[in-house]
């Protein structure tokens, strides 16, 4: 009989740990619910955060679309002028070598006549 109340009073002890034990581990499982609550409600802000930053980046891009489109259109209309003058630089270089070439053919006759009247 003292072998069985030993026994009991073992096992008694053995419940009560587990008891103990049961009680630290419901602790720890609410902590971590908590902490799973908290990290959860982070999560959210993060994602809001990344949906914003998304939207503005999508704006940003835009602007700078519509700005290289205006840079586009006035680059080529300063490339458009600056064709202009040059095409009238050219005709005016051109103008004056046709100018210059004639003056010259017409000296050169003159010189041919002259040497041709001097012989005869």
């Amino acid at each position: 009989m003292a072998a069985l109340q030993e026994d009991t009073a073992e096992l008694r002890k053995d419940v009560a740990a587990l008891q103990k034990d049961t009680a630290a581990l419901r602790k720890d499982v609410a902590a971590l619910q908590k902490d799973m609550t908290a990290l959860q409600k982070e999560v959210v802000v993060v994602q809001q955060n990344i949906e914003l930053l998304r939207q503005e980046t999508k704006k940003d891009i835009e602007l700078l679309r519509q700005e290289t489109k205006k840079d586009i259109e006035l680059l080529r209309q300063e490339t458009k002028k600056d064709l202009a003058l040059i095409q009238r630089d050219i005709e005016a270089v051109k103008s004056s070598l046709i100018k210059w070439i004639f003056g010259g053919l017409i000296t050169q006759g003159g010189l041919i006549v002259t040497l041709v009247v001097a012989l005869v």
